[in-house]
Order: structure tokens, then sequence, then C-alpha cells
């Protein structure tokens, strides 16, 4: 039988084994989607932030607000808050108080995430939705129980220390004042803060124990170790990400507390103040309003949280290219 199929031609310099490649276009379908939520982005935070940026270097009163112009002055209202000792000891509130608080809520958190992971799978979703209100509960609101729980009329707290031997916590809570003093304020304060927050670090911890495969955990147990090795050998090796998130995360938010402080003490207790609140006294705490000078703090405090995320960011980096 006589073979008819007809020989393939190739051009010469062309290979056509090959599919011809196809250029992309460019896709406007998605940055169309994004749009929106980018314009929602740009109108509500990076406008506002390059109007303190802007206004840092000017005199601004109310009087500029009426519509006469700002004038310029430089650099001379960050020259003046540097120069002022008041704004160290804010300074040293604030990153005192996140230190304590970013420890306590990550410690907390991540000691009852393991908790509940311990508990059947109902019981452990009825604790995590439990918690979850402590964190879903708006920051003014806590900030009034709290208030009430440590006041000196009917407050639960001095009711129950005065219940208490005189020989174990001593005496006079009945009147006692919890924020008449930076440090009770801010033992009240980092209470209220770690309340509301530990349940985040709980869920995502939780969250991310579901993912770590329970051979390593059965392997480990056969090698006999214990649970404290199996969670600096297992748990936080595979978890180190989730743990950068939420350090990050934590340290942003106790870096600006604000409305839980300024409900506890007002603009009375100076010596209570940190960064965000001094901020605002100066800004808006006066008739005299020198909202240059508030937004130079407020700058101040960005770049302090930029330059502390940025650092941990270029750790976490450094960790990870190194693995």
């Amino acid at each position: 039988m006589l073979d008819t199929a007809q020989p393939v031609r190739r051009t010469p310099g062309r290979d056509t084994t090959r599919p011809a490649r196809r250029l992309r276009r460019p896709r406007s379908g998605p940055y169309l989607l994004i749009l929106p939520a980018l314009l929602v982005i740009g109108v509500l935070l990076i406008w506002p932030v390059v109007q303190i940026g802007r206004m840092s270097f000017e005199k601004v009163g109310v009087r500029q607000l009426r519509g006469e112009p700002a004038e310029n002055v430089g650099l001379a209202n960050y020259r003046q808050i540097l120069g002022d000792g008041f704004f160290w000891t804010t300074f040293r509130h604030t990153v005192l108080f996140a230190v304590v608080a970013v420890t306590a809520t990550l410690l907390i958190g991540t000691l009852v995430g393991l908790l509940i992971n311990r508990l059947g799978r109902k019981m452990s979703a009825f604790v995590a939705g439990g918690v979850m209100i402590a964190w879903a509960t708006p920051p003014i609101t806590a900030a009034i129980i709290f208030s009430w729980l440590f006041g000196t009329t009917g407050g639960l707290v001095n009711w129950f220390l005065d219940l208490l031997p005189n020989a174990l916590v001593g005496s006079g809570w009945t009147n006692y004042n919890w924020f008449a003093t930076p440090l009770p304020t801010y033992t009240v304060l980092t209470i209220c803060v770690v309340w509301m927050s530990f349940p985040f670090v709980a869920v995502s911890v939780l969250a991310g124990l579901r993912t770590v495969p329970s051979e390593l955990y059965e392997a480990a147990r056969v090698d006999g170790t214990n649970p404290w090795q199996n969670f600096w050998k297992i748990t936080f090796p595979l978890l180190r990400p989730i743990f950068g998130v939420l350090l990050a995360l934590s340290v942003i938010w106790d870096f600006r507390v604000f409305t839980q402080l300024f409900v506890m003490s007002g603009l009375a207790n100076r010596d209570s103040f940190n960064l965000s609140l001094y901020g605002y006294s100066e800004a808006f705490g006066s008739l005299n309003a020198r909202y240059g000078l508030g937004s130079a703090i407020a700058v101040v405090l960005t770049l302090i949280v930029l330059l502390v995320t940025a650092m941990y960011a270029r750790m976490v980096i450094r960790q990870e290219g190194a693995a």
C-alpha cells in the first residue's frame, strides 16, 4: 500500500513546531474593580495625612480656620515640641505602656488560643465566640465600663478590695482614686486595652493552630517532649508569620491609644498624658488652639510607629532569607 501522505514543508528560518506567542495586552479590569476602594482610601486617609503634614509646618489657629492665611514657620513646631520636657514625658508614657500592653496581649491571647484549641469543637466555638464579644466592644464603651469598675463612687473594684484583709491589700480603698496619678491610671488602661485586644490574638492563633499537622505533635509525643518544648519547636516556628503580624498590629494599636485614656483621665490630669492625648490637647484643648503644634505631634507619633514597624519587618525578612 502506497503512502500518500504529503511531507510537511518547513519554511527556512522558522520553527513551526512551537505555537506562536501572543502578546499579552494589559488588562484594565482588575484595576477598575479596586479603583473605588482606592478612591475611598485616598479621600478618608491619604488626604487628611497630607493636610496634617502640611499644617505641621504652619502656624494654624482659630483665625486661620476662619479664612486668614496660615503663616509658614518651617520646623519651628518640631523644634518646640522636641525641646519641651513634657513631650518626652508623654513619649515615655507611650513607650512603656505599649511595651507592657503588647507583651500582655500577645501572652494572654496565645495562652487562650492554645486553651481553646484543646477544647472540643462545640465548646471551642462557644468560648471563641464569647471572647470575641470583648474585641467587638467599642473603645468608648469599654472605657466607660472600666471607669465605673474602678471609680471612687460605687466602684466594684474598690468595694471588693475594701472587703479583703488590711494585711493583704492595705486600707483606704473606698475613696481611692485610680485616675489621679499616672501609675494607677495606666494600670487600669492596660487592663482595659488587654481585655479588648487579646481575643483577636487568641482567635488568630487558634486559626493558625488548626493548620498545623497533628502528625508533628504525635511524633513529638513519641519522642517524649513536653508541651513547652512542643510550643517552641513546632508551634512557634510554624506560626511565626502570624505572630509577626499580630505583633506589628498590636504595636500600631497600642501606640495610638486615645479614646480609653481620654474617657478615663480627661484633659485635667496632664501628668497622665500620652502622645495622642498630648497632641489633642495642644490642638483642641484650649481656646488658644494650636493646630500646627498638634499636627507636628501627630506626625512624630506616626513616624515612630512606622519606624518600629519597618524595623520589625526588616528583621522578619532577614530571618526568612536566612532560613
